[in-house]
C-alpha cells in the first residue's frame, strides 16, 4: 500500500468526522438537556420505579453507578460460570472462576480485555446477552458521568448534577441503539457475518480424513458495531478485528475507525452546547486534535521508516499486520484505539517497533484524552484542563477559574486525584507482577526490554480501561487474571467517584464574571499550555519506567 493511499484513507476519516461534528454533537447536547421522554423511555421508568423528573446529589449519582456496576459483574460473572447449562451454549464449558472474574470487570469496566480466544470459549448467548449488553451500558455510564461533570460547570448554586438512571436511559435509547442498528445493517451487506450458525468442520483442498478445517459462525456484526461505537474492544474472535469474518476488507477496517471516534470527538462540542459557550468545545477539540496529530505522525514515522533484514525483505514492516490493511491504515488504527478506551485492534502492538509500541503505551499513559474513551476521555480532558488553569494561575498571579468557576483546594485536590490513580496502579501492578512467584513463565521475552513492556502494557491497559494487550504475555493465569481484573475495577470507579465529587463541588458554586484578572481558557495559548502540562505529567511520571522498556527497545 502506498503512502498516498493510506493517508487518503486518513483523510477520509477525518473528514467524515469533521462533517458529523456539529451537528451529531449539537444532537447530543440536546438528548441531555431535553425535559422531554419518549414513549419507550417513560414506559421503562414505570417498570423500574425510576422517577425520571428527580435528580441526584454527587454521592447519590456515584452510589447509582457503583451499584449497577457490581450488580452488572455479578449478574455477568454468573452467565459466564452457568454457561454450559444455557441455550445456545454451543457445547462451550464454564468459564474458570478466575477468568470468569478478570472478564466480568473487564466488560462492566469498558475495558474488554480478553484472556481468552473468544470462538473457543464464549457460546452465542452469554456473548450476546453478557457481553453485547455490557458494551451498551458500560459505554453509557461513561458518558453519563461526562455529562454529569458538564452540569457541575455550567450551574450555579445547586446541591444536584442529574440522576443517573435518566442519563444512562437516554444515553443508550437515544444514542447508541440508533447508530448500532444502522451501522449492523452496513456490516453485514459489506460481508461481516451475523448468525446463530455453530461452528462448521469442512475438508481442505489438501484432501485427506484429517485434513480439516473449522469454520466458526455466530452473531458478530451486530456486537462489531457496539464494541467500536462504545470505545469498548474485544472481539468475538480471537484474532479481533483483524479476523476475516469480522472486517473482511478495508471498508469495514475504516468504518470501525470512524465509529470508534465518532462520539469522543462531538463530545467536546456537546460540551461547549451544554456550558453555553461552544469556544470552549473548540479549545477542549483543539488539544485532543494536537495529541491524535503528534501521535499518529510518531508512529506512522516509526513503521515506514524502520528498516531491518526482515523490513527489507519483505518491503515493509508487515510482521503481524494484514495485508488488506497495510502498515500506515493499521498505525492509524492502533493509535485510535489506544488513544480512546478501545480495546480492539487489527494489528499485533507487540510486533511495532520499540519506539513505535512505546508511543502506543504513552496514548494510554496520558489517560486516554484525545479523544478518550466515550465520556471517560471528555472528563479525563477536562480535568487536564482544570490542573492547567490552576497552574498558569499560580505562575501569572491570576484566580484559577474555569467557566467562572473557582478552582480552590477541594477542586483541585480531586482533580489531581483523577490524574494520579491510573499511574498508580499501573506502576505498583508492573512492580508487583515482575516480582511475583511464577508470573515471568507468562513472558515470552523473559529478560528483555520487551518483557517488560509486555508486563508494563498489560497494566498500563487495564488500569486506563483499554483492554488491548502486547501477544507475547500469557494472561491467563490466577495472578494476571485476578491482578488486572482489579486494576481494572479501580482503575474505573475510583476515577469516576472523584470526577462525580467535583461535579458537585462546582454545581455548589456560583458563577463568577470574568474581569482583567481572568486567564482566558478558549484562546490557541492555553490550548498549547494544557497539550504540555498532559505531556509533562505523564513524562514525569512514566519515563524512567519507558525508558527501561520500549525506549530501550528501540536503541537497541
Amino acid at each position: 500500500m502506498t503512502w498516498l493511499t493510506g493517508i487518503t484513507q486518513i483523510l477520509l476519516v477525518l473528514g467524515l468526522l469533521a462533517a458529523v461534528h456539529v451537528p451529531f454533537g449539537n444532537y447530543m447536547a440536546g438528548v441531555f438537556l431535553s425535559t422531554k421522554d419518549t414513549k419507550a423511555e417513560s414506559l421503562f421508568y414505570r417498570l423500574t420505579g425510576v422517577d425520571p423528573k428527580s435528580e441526584q446529589r454527587w454521592k447519590t449519582y456515584f452510589l447509582s453507578v457503583l451499584g449497577f456496576s457490581l450488580v452488572s459483574i455479578a449478574v455477568l460473572y454468573g452467565l459466564l460460570r452457568l454457561q454450559e447449562f444455557l441455550p445456545l451454549s454451543n457445547g462451550k464449558t464454564a468459564v474458570a472462576p478466575d477468568q470468569a472474574f478478570n472478564t466480568a470487570i473487564s466488560f462492566v469496566t469498558n475495558t474488554n480485555w480478553q484472556s481468552y480466544s473468544g470462538e473457543a470459549t464464549m457460546g452465542f448467548l452469554t456473548q450476546m446477552a453478557g457481553l453485547a449488553v455490557q458494551n451498551f451500558v458500560s459505554a453509557a455510564v461513561g458518558i453519563a458521568v461526562a455529562v454529569a461533570l458538564i452540569r457541575g460547570l455550567a450551574r450555579q448554586r445547586s446541591l444536584f448534577i442529574g440522576n443517573f438512571w435518566v442519563d444512562l436511559t437516554r444515553t443508550v435509547m437515544r444514542i447508541l441503539l440508533p447508530i448500532s442498528v444502522i451501522f449492523a445493517i452496513l456490516y453485514i451487506g459489506l460481508g461481516v457475518i451475523d448468525n446463530l450458525t455453530p461452528d462448521q468442520v469442512v475438508r481442505t483442498v489438501a484432501g485427506g480424513a484429517e485434513a480439516t478445517q473449522t469454520i466458526p459462525g455466530g452473531p458478530d456484526a451486530s456486537q462489531e458495531v457496539i464494541k467500536h461505537l462504545g470505545t469498548n474492544g474485544g472481539g468475538f474472535f480471537n484474532a479481533n478485528s483483524a479476523h476475516p469474518l469480522s472486517a473482511p476488507n478495508a471498508l469495514v477496517n475504516l468504518a470501525n475507525v470512524f465509529l470508534i471516534l465518532l462520539i469522543p470527538s462531538a463530545l467536546p462540542r456537546t460540551f461547549g452546547v451544554m456550558v453555553g459557550s461552544r469556544k470552549h468545545g473548540w479549545a477542549i477539540l483543539g488539544v485532543m486534535a494536537t495529541f491524535f496529530v503528534l501521535s499518529l505522525t510518531a508512529v506512522i514515522l516509526t513503521e515506514t521508516t524502520l528498516s531491518t533484514p526482515a523490513t527489507d525483505a519483505a518491503g515493509a514492516a508487515m510482521e503481524g499486520r494484514e495485508t488488506r490493511f497495510g502498515v500506515i491504515p493499521s498505525a492509524f488504527f492502533a493509535v485510535s484505539t489506544t488513544l480512546t478506551s478501545t480495546g480492539a485492534v487489527d494489528s499485533f502492538h507487540s510486533s511495532y517497533s520499540g519506539i513505535g509500541g512505546g508511543v502506543l503505551m504513552l496514548n494510554m499513559m496520558l489517560g486516554e484524552i484525545a479523544p478518550g474513551g466515550v465520556g471517560s476521555g471528555l472528563y479525563g480532558m477536562l480535568v487536564v484542563a482544570i490542573v492547567a488553569v490552576f497552574v498558569c494561575g499560580l505562575m501569572v498571579g491570576r484566580t484559577p477559574e474555569f467557566l467562572g468557576k473557582r478552582i480552590g483546594r477541594t477542586e483541585i485536590t480531586l482533580a489531581s486525584a483523577v490524574i494520579l490513580i491510573t499511574p498508580t496502579l499501573v506502576l505498583a501492578g508492573t512492580a508487583v507482577a515482575t516480582m511475583w512467584p511464577g508470573a515471568a513463565d507468562s513472558i515470552l521475552n523473559t529478560g528483555s526490554p520487551h518483557g517488560l513492556s509486555e508486563i508494563l502494557y498489560a497494566f498500563t491497559s487495564a488500569a486506563n480501561n483499554n483492554g488491548s494487550a502486547f501477544a507475547g504475555l500469557n494472561a491467563n493465569t490466577p495472578f494476571f487474571n485476578t491482578a488486572l481484573g482489579l486494576a481494572m475495577l479501580i482503575g474505573r470507579l475510583a476515577p469516576i467517584c472523584a470526577v462525580l465529587a467535583l461535579a458537585g463541588a462546582f454545581a455548589a458554586q456560583s458563577t463568577a464574571e470574568a474581569t482583567p484578572g481572568t486567564l482566558p481558557t478558549h484562546r490557541p495559548l492555553f490550548v498549547g499550555v494544557t497539550v504540555g502540562v498532559g505531556l509533562i505529567v505523564s513524562a514525569l511520571t512514566f519515563l524512567p519506567v519507558l525508558a527501561l522498556g520500549p525506549i530501550n527497545e528501540g536503541l537497541l
